[in-house]
């Protein structure tokens, strides 16, 4: 069986593909991953919904009807107090270029210069979408809270990673082992819930 995860981020690709498989369950082991890149005719999606979860089922069904395949697309993204919750759904796109994270990083940090470590409350949020060529199957979410660091630190990762700041640990989440944001992450949260979603479409 073919799951398309809808995105051609290779970084996320991976991170999402190791979330979701589950080696030691033998139903897992028909599955074979996909991403948008194996799809190079695919129809671009335009993210212009209001919510993650909108951009996420919009994704979802386009790319299911594509591929007739089930088809799992996410959206994600930062979400700042002080900034009235942005980036929020603007996360990629929020310094002008879609994908530059290096610009993102430095429009929050410039910000929230002066800001209290009090006020820099954040947190992340995935949003999940399954589907079908008939249809939306599942839809599951994952919040992970933190803070936006003073500067940048680290190198795993992508996106926010090296401004979020995890005050138990002490570090950000750039700084972390894959496996140990893998448990604690947005997207661990939402993709274990959406793995029992496909556990029950293979058995």
């Amino acid at each position: 069986m073919n799951v398309v995860i809808a995105t051609r981020n290779p970084e996320k690709f991976r991170e999402l593909k190791t979330l979701l498989a589950a080696p030691r369950l033998k139903a897992f082991a028909q599955v074979r991953w996909r991403s948008l890149e194996d799809h190079p005719s695919r129809p671009s999606v335009r993210e212009d919904a209001s919510t993650f979860r909108g951009n996420a089922v919009k994704k979802a069904r386009a790319i299911a009807r594509f591929t007739h395949c089930l088809a799992l697309a996410d959206d994600s993204g930062l979400e700042v107090e002080a900034l009235g919750g942005g980036p929020g759904v603007r996360s990629a796109r929020f310094a002008g270029r879609h994908g530059d994270n290096a610009a993102n990083n430095a429009k929050v940090l410039r910000l929230l210069r002066g800001v209290a470590a009090s006020r820099r409350g954040a947190q992340f949020r995935c949003v999940l979408a399954l589907a079908g060529p008939r249809g939306l199957l599942a839809v599951t979410e994952g919040i992970w809270r933190g803070r936006v660091a003073e500067a940048p630190a680290g190198r795993r990762g992508f996106g926010y990673d090296p401004i979020f700041f995890l005050p138990r640990l002490g570090k950000t989440s750039a700084q972390l082992a894959p496996a140990l944001k893998n448990r604690l992450s947005h997207r661990g949260h939402a993709a274990r819930a959406m793995r029992r979603h496909l556990l029950r479409l293979l058995t």
